[in-house]
């Protein structure tokens, strides 16, 4: 497998997009009596979660240690404020800094035996990669690990169920709903300045996710389908479905206003790149050199920074609307 085919395959699985994956929502709560207090509420265990592979998963006792397998479980575990609980996560992980000091328990393979010599209480799965992984899993609960597997989520409302399922499983409920709150009034604002935008003025719009001679793209039925048409924005590749290779010729011929590329953290000077090649030089967003690259994460986990890469996704395609 070349470079370009690895990094393009880690973005796939790990970003934990692809179409197809089911979702559960966690199951409802035990009714609180009214007059019990908040924080005992916030702390009542145990707890019975429907997790995304359809498992109701006993949770006994508010987690001490937590493993995440996943970025974005990860980052949605830090802004609920677990970050002294996290004793391990992937190898993929790198944001906030604190993950650098944890343990690093695998990427695509998980080691199993580390993990449980964390002494772990929980462990942060994920529907995108369960089902590489039911064997270690099985494991890990034998060894009397809870494993909570998040939903693969595929729009912000199956992120906001991520987070809130995440919060039961930790105890901290409170917070999640404070997160959901927060991300849905920071969107409303994006969707608001959207809404100023004409309908002749809307601009299509190429992402590339992974660089020549192997350019893949997001189709519809993509996170990055519905952040485009949050931001009034069309997305070129609308006609195909899910993540797609496309040619160079196709693209050349869809002509799009803008090219955004989100391989930056990888590929030297991406912007320059796209601008200096062959046969491109007819393409609208070429010509005018609108051309942008964004940070990848921003807009490929699904955890609490995603209004963050809408933002940066609309200032680049539509800078006179929603620049700051």
């Amino acid at each position: 497998m070349n470079k370009v085919s690895k990094y393009t395959l880690s973005f796939v699985l790990a970003a934990g997009l692809l179409a197809g994956c089911g979702t559960d929502k966690a199951a409802p709560e035990k009714e609180e009596k009214a007059d019990q207090p908040k924080e005992s509420q916030e702390a009542a265990f145990p707890v019975t979660i429907r997790d995304a592979e359809g498992k109701n998963v006993v949770i006994e006792e508010k987690p001490k240690k937590i493993v995440s397998l996943i970025p974005s479980n990860t980052e949605i575990a830090y802004e609920l404020g677990l970050g002294k609980e996290i004793v391990g996560v992937s190898d993929n992980d790198n944001y906030p800094k604190e993950v650098n000091s944890k343990e690093k328990v695998g990427g695509m393979e998980y080691n199993i035996e580390k993990i449980i010599g964390l002494d772990t209480d929980l462990v942060l799965a994920h529907a995108s990669s369960a089902h590489n992984a039911k064997d270690g899993f099985k494991q890990l609960e034998e060894a009397g690990i809870d494993v909570l597997v998040v939903n693969n989520a595929q729009n912000f409302d199956q992120v906001y169920d991520s987070i809130e399922m995440i919060g039961k499983a930790t105890g901290t409920s409170e917070k999640a709903h404070d997160v959901v709150k927060d991300m849905k009034e920071d969107l409303a604002e994006v969707e608001e300045k959207a809404e100023t935008i004409k309908k002749e003025d809307e601009k299509s719009v190429f992402i590339e996710v992974s660089p020549a001679p192997e350019i893949y793209t997001s189709g519809k039925n993509t996170f990055m389908q519905e952040m485009l048409d949050l931001i009034h924005a069309k997305n070129a590749a609308a006609d195909q479905e899910g993540w797609i290779q496309m040619t160079e010729e196709a693209i050349i011929k869809k002509n799009p206003d803008v090219i955004i590329t989100t391989h930056g953290y990888y590929t030297k000077q991406p912007v320059e790149e796209v601008l200096k090649r062959k046969g491109w030089e007819n393409i609208t967003a070429v010509k005018n050199k609108d051309v942008h690259d964004v940070q990848a994460d921003l807009v490929n986990r699904t955890g609490p920074r995603l209004v963050e890469g809408v933002e940066e996704l609309a200032e680049a395609i539509y800078p006179d609307v929603f620049k700051k």
